[in-house]
Protein backbone atom coordinates (compact mmCIF):
# COMPACT_ATOMS: atom_id res chain seq x y z
CA UNK A 1 0.00 0.00 0.00
CA UNK A 2 1.26 3.66 -0.97
CA UNK A 3 1.22 6.09 1.67
CA UNK A 4 1.82 9.80 1.34
CA UNK A 5 3.99 11.75 3.51
CA UNK A 6 1.46 14.46 5.54
CA UNK A 7 1.84 17.30 3.79
CA UNK A 8 0.64 15.69 0.29
CA UNK A 9 -2.43 14.37 1.80
CA UNK A 10 -5.79 15.72 0.75
CA UNK A 11 -3.38 17.39 -2.10
CA UNK A 12 -5.21 17.42 -5.67
CA UNK A 13 -3.89 18.77 -9.16
CA UNK A 14 -6.24 21.43 -11.01
CA UNK A 15 -4.30 21.65 -14.01
CA UNK A 16 -5.17 21.75 -17.96
CA UNK A 17 -3.91 18.57 -19.12
CA UNK A 18 -0.83 19.81 -18.28
CA UNK A 19 1.99 18.66 -15.64
CA UNK A 20 5.51 18.96 -14.90
CA UNK A 21 6.03 21.02 -17.80
CA UNK A 22 4.95 18.83 -20.22
CA UNK A 23 5.82 19.22 -24.23
CA UNK A 24 2.43 20.18 -25.67
CA UNK A 25 1.76 20.35 -29.03
CA UNK A 26 -0.81 23.04 -30.77
CA UNK A 27 -3.57 20.80 -30.20
CA UNK A 28 -2.68 20.16 -26.27
CA UNK A 29 -1.60 16.74 -27.10
CA UNK A 30 2.06 15.72 -25.46
CA UNK A 31 4.46 14.88 -28.01
CA UNK A 32 6.23 11.40 -27.69
CA UNK A 33 8.40 9.35 -29.07
CA UNK A 34 7.31 5.97 -31.07
CA UNK A 35 8.27 3.70 -27.84
CA UNK A 36 6.58 6.59 -25.35
CA UNK A 37 8.02 8.47 -22.44
CA UNK A 38 11.47 7.48 -21.28
CA UNK A 39 11.29 6.36 -17.23
CA UNK A 40 13.56 8.17 -14.76
CA UNK A 41 14.69 6.50 -11.40
CA UNK A 42 16.39 9.72 -9.94
CA UNK A 43 19.55 9.09 -7.23
CA UNK A 44 18.15 9.46 -4.22
CA UNK A 45 15.01 6.32 -5.23
CA UNK A 46 16.00 2.58 -4.53
CA UNK A 47 13.59 -0.35 -5.55
CA UNK A 48 14.03 -3.55 -4.69
CA UNK A 49 12.04 -6.14 -7.01
CA UNK A 50 11.58 -6.34 -10.56
CA UNK A 51 10.56 -3.69 -12.88
CA UNK A 52 9.09 -4.37 -16.78
CA UNK A 53 9.04 -1.35 -19.02
CA UNK A 54 7.97 -0.99 -22.66
CA UNK A 55 10.01 2.71 -23.20
CA UNK A 56 13.04 3.65 -22.22
CA UNK A 57 14.28 3.61 -19.13
CA UNK A 58 16.96 5.60 -17.28
CA UNK A 59 18.50 4.56 -13.83
CA UNK A 60 20.06 7.00 -11.27
CA UNK A 61 19.45 5.33 -8.18
CA UNK A 62 19.46 1.62 -6.89
CA UNK A 63 17.63 -1.32 -7.76
CA UNK A 64 17.94 -4.88 -6.62
CA UNK A 65 16.02 -7.33 -8.75
CA UNK A 66 15.29 -7.53 -12.03
CA UNK A 67 14.54 -5.48 -14.99
CA UNK A 68 13.15 -6.25 -18.59
CA UNK A 69 12.92 -3.33 -20.84
CA UNK A 70 11.66 -3.59 -24.54
CA UNK A 71 13.31 -0.08 -25.34
CA UNK A 72 16.54 1.16 -24.53
CA UNK A 73 18.09 1.13 -20.82
CA UNK A 74 20.86 3.95 -19.48
CA UNK A 75 22.68 3.14 -16.09
CA UNK A 76 23.70 7.05 -14.92
CA UNK A 77 27.27 7.61 -13.31
CA UNK A 78 25.41 7.29 -9.59
CA UNK A 79 22.96 4.66 -10.66
CA UNK A 80 23.96 0.84 -9.04
CA UNK A 81 22.00 -2.29 -10.31
CA UNK A 82 22.37 -5.85 -8.64
CA UNK A 83 19.89 -8.29 -10.17
CA UNK A 84 19.56 -9.65 -14.00
CA UNK A 85 18.79 -7.00 -16.90
CA UNK A 86 17.17 -7.97 -20.42
CA UNK A 87 16.41 -5.23 -22.54
CA UNK A 88 17.05 -4.04 -26.23
CA UNK A 89 19.61 -1.85 -26.05
CA UNK A 90 21.86 -0.24 -23.02
CA UNK A 91 24.14 2.49 -21.92
CA UNK A 92 26.15 1.77 -18.93
CA UNK A 93 27.70 4.31 -16.75
CA UNK A 94 27.53 3.55 -13.55
CA UNK A 95 27.70 0.37 -11.09
CA UNK A 96 26.64 -3.25 -12.69
CA UNK A 97 26.73 -6.44 -10.64
CA UNK A 98 23.97 -8.47 -12.57
CA UNK A 99 24.10 -10.98 -15.75
CA UNK A 100 22.56 -8.71 -18.45
CA UNK A 101 21.04 -9.66 -21.98
CA UNK A 102 21.07 -7.38 -24.48
CA UNK A 103 19.59 -7.96 -27.94
CA UNK A 104 21.72 -5.34 -30.27
CA UNK A 105 24.26 -2.89 -28.43
CA UNK A 106 25.57 -2.49 -25.56
CA UNK A 107 27.86 0.09 -24.09
CA UNK A 108 30.12 0.98 -21.01
CA UNK A 109 30.92 4.39 -20.81
CA UNK A 110 34.69 5.22 -19.29
CA UNK A 111 32.70 5.67 -15.97
CA UNK A 112 31.14 1.92 -15.91
CA UNK A 113 32.43 -0.82 -13.15
CA UNK A 114 30.49 -4.23 -14.57
CA UNK A 115 30.59 -7.51 -12.66
CA UNK A 116 28.69 -10.28 -14.35
CA UNK A 117 27.89 -12.08 -17.92
CA UNK A 118 27.12 -10.54 -20.91
CA UNK A 119 25.16 -11.46 -23.63
CA UNK A 120 24.79 -9.07 -26.60
CA UNK A 121 24.86 -8.34 -30.32
CA UNK A 122 27.18 -5.74 -30.27
CA UNK A 123 29.43 -4.29 -27.50
CA UNK A 124 31.49 -0.79 -27.04
CA UNK A 125 33.70 -0.08 -24.52
CA UNK A 126 35.57 3.57 -23.72
CA UNK A 127 38.91 3.25 -21.98
CA UNK A 128 38.61 3.19 -18.40
CA UNK A 129 35.71 1.05 -18.70
CA UNK A 130 36.07 -2.32 -16.39
CA UNK A 131 34.40 -5.77 -16.89
CA UNK A 132 34.86 -8.70 -14.89
CA UNK A 133 32.76 -11.91 -16.31
CA UNK A 134 32.03 -13.59 -19.53
CA UNK A 135 30.87 -12.16 -22.53
CA UNK A 136 28.74 -13.74 -25.50
CA UNK A 137 28.37 -11.98 -28.50
CA UNK A 138 27.32 -12.26 -32.17
CA UNK A 139 24.28 -13.51 -33.71
CA UNK A 140 20.63 -13.02 -32.64
CA UNK A 141 20.69 -13.13 -28.55
CA UNK A 142 17.31 -15.59 -28.49
CA UNK A 143 19.61 -18.10 -30.76
CA UNK A 144 22.45 -18.18 -28.23
CA UNK A 145 20.47 -18.78 -25.49
CA UNK A 146 18.52 -21.90 -27.40
CA UNK A 147 21.21 -23.37 -29.33
CA UNK A 148 22.89 -23.66 -26.29
CA UNK A 149 20.55 -24.81 -23.92
CA UNK A 150 21.83 -28.86 -23.37
CA UNK A 151 24.98 -27.37 -23.18
CA UNK A 152 27.22 -26.80 -19.68
CA UNK A 153 29.21 -23.58 -19.42
CA UNK A 154 31.93 -25.25 -19.28
CA UNK A 155 31.14 -27.05 -22.87
CA UNK A 156 30.43 -23.92 -24.08
CA UNK A 157 33.57 -21.63 -23.17
CA UNK A 158 35.71 -24.91 -24.56
CA UNK A 159 33.82 -24.39 -27.84
CA UNK A 160 34.50 -21.13 -28.34
CA UNK A 161 37.82 -20.97 -27.78
CA UNK A 162 40.73 -21.46 -30.36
Amino acid sequence: MLSLHPSLRGASYKGKGKMFNSKSGSDGSKSTSSSGMPNHINSDTVIEGSIKARGNLRIDGKLTGTLECQGRVVIGASGVIEGDIKCENAEIEGSLKANITVSDLLSLKSTAKVQGDIITKKLAIEPGATFTGSCSMGGVVKDISSSNAGQSREEQRQEKTA
